[in-house]
C-alpha cells in the first residue's frame, strides 16, 4: 500500500498542512523541517505530482472569520471586505467562530488543501503559532504569529485623546470599561491608553475590563455600575459595551450628559437624543488594506506587518459641548 502525506504526518507528529510546506517549499521551523524530511526518507513517501499541480491552483476564494455576525463592527467589516475581494476577482466566505475554535481550525486546513486561497482573520482563539506557518492570512487587530501581516487603528492615541476629552469637559471621575482579549491584541492599548492619562492627571483608575463573550456586556456593565455607580465620565472600549452601559444608566433615571459622560470606541449610532461621542473606525479603508495584503500573500509578494489606520473623533449627545 502507497504511504500517503497522512501518514508522514501522524509519524512526524505534525499536521498535513506542515508536511505539505515542507515539500513545497514553505516556511516551517528547521527543527521540524528535518523530522519531516527523515520520515519521508524512512517511510519512503513520494508525493503525488498531479495532487501537487491541483493544489497550486486557485479557487479565487478567500475567507473571512469574525467572532459574531450581528455586531455593527464585524457586519460592516464583512461587507467592506466582501466589496474589495469582488475588486480582485475573489468570491468571500464568511464565518462567524465565537465559541466554536473548530470552526478556525476548519478554514487552516480547507488553506493547506487549496480549497480556500487565503483568510482573514479577528479571532477570540489562542491558536498555537505554527498552526499558520507559511500560510496566506492577514488579522485585523490580532496579532496571530510572527510575520503575518494585521491591519489596526490607532487604538492608544484615540483612546487618549477621547479620554482627555471627558476630562476637558469636566469630569472629576471617569471610567473605563472594556473586553479584554485573550489573544495579544492592539486592542489592548484601549485600557494602556485610558490609565496612562489617568496618572498624567494624578486621578483614580476606575476600570473594569475583563474577557468575556459577544452577548455578555450587560453583566460586565451591571459589574461596573455596582462598584463604580457614582462616576461622572466613563470611556467605553466597543460599542456594544457603549449601548449597554448607556442604555442600563438611563433606565434608573441618570442623564447623558448632564449626570454623566460617554465616549465610545467604534462608530456612529442612534441613540435617544442623538448619536453618542465616539471614534469611528476606518472600516472600509482597513478592509481595503486587509484584502489587499491578503492578496499579496497569496501572490507571494513581501508585505508589511502592521497597517495602522486614523480613526475619526466624532461629537455626540453623550458629552457636553
Amino acid at each position: 500500500m502507497a504511504v500517503k502525506i497522512s501518514d508522514v504526518a501522524k509519524s512526524a507528529g505534525v499536521g498535513i498542512g506542515t508536511v505539505s510546506r515542507v515539500l513545497n517549499g514553505g516556511s516551517v521551523n528547521q527543527k521540524t523541517k528535518e523530522t519531516v524530511m527523515r520520515v519521508i526518507a524512512e517511510l519512503g513517501y513520494k508525493p503525488n505530482s498531479m495532487a501537487k499541480r491541483l493544489r497550486e491552483q486557485r479557487n479565487n476564494t478567500i475567507a473571512l472569520m469574525v467572532p459574531v455576525l450581528y455586531h455593527p463592527f464585524f457586519s460592516k467589516l464583512a461587507d467592506c471586505v466582501e466589496r474589495e475581494a469582488d475588486k480582485f476577482g475573489y468570491s468571500m466566505l464568511l464565518v462567524a467562530s465565537q465559541r466554536h475554535v473548530e470552526k478556525e481550525k476548519n478554514i487552516i486546513e480547507r488553506i493547506e488543501k487549496r480549497e480556500v486561497d487565503g483568510a482573514i482573520f479577528v479571532t477570540h482563539f489562542d491558536h498555537d503559532p505554527e498552526e499558520f506557518e507559511g500560510l496566506p492570512l492577514v488579522s485585523i487587530d490580532r496579532h496571530l504569529a510572527d510575520g503575518i501581516p494585521y491591519v489596526t487603528s490607532d487604538n492608544y492615541e484615540a483612546t487618549k485623546n477621547g479620554v482627555e476629552y471627558l476630562l476637558q469637559r469636566g469630569c472629576k471621575r471617569v471610567g473605563f470599561i472594556g473586553t479584554k482579549p485573550i489573544v495579544e491584541s492592539e486592542v489592548m492599548y484601549r485600557e494602556k491608553a485610558y490609565r496612562d492619562v489617568m496618572r498624567s492627571h494624578g486621578m483614580e483608575e476606575i476600570a473594569v475590563n475583563e474577557v468575556i463573550g459577544h452577548g455578555d456586556e450587560e453583566m460586565l456593565v451591571k459589574k461596573f455600575l455596582d462598584m463604580y455607580g457614582d462616576v461622572d465620565g466613563v470611556f467605553a472600549s466597543g460599542y456594544s459595551i457603549a449601548q449597554a452601559f448607556y442604555a442600563m444608566s438611563a433606565s434608573v433615571g441618570k442623564k447623558f450628559p448632564d449626570d454623566c459622560q460617554l465616549v465610545s470606541y467604534d462608530g456612529v449610532f442612534d441613540i435617544w437624543g442623538g448619536a453618542m461621542t465616539c471614534i469611528q473606525q476606518p472600516i472600509e479603508a482597513m478592509s481595503a488594506s486587509a484584502v489587499k495584503l491578503l492578496i499579496d500573500k497569496i501572490e507571494g509578494r513581501e508585505t508589511p506587518v502592521r497597517t495602522v489606520h486614523n480613526g475619526t473623533f466624532v461629537v455626540g449627545a453623550t458629552t457636553k459641548q
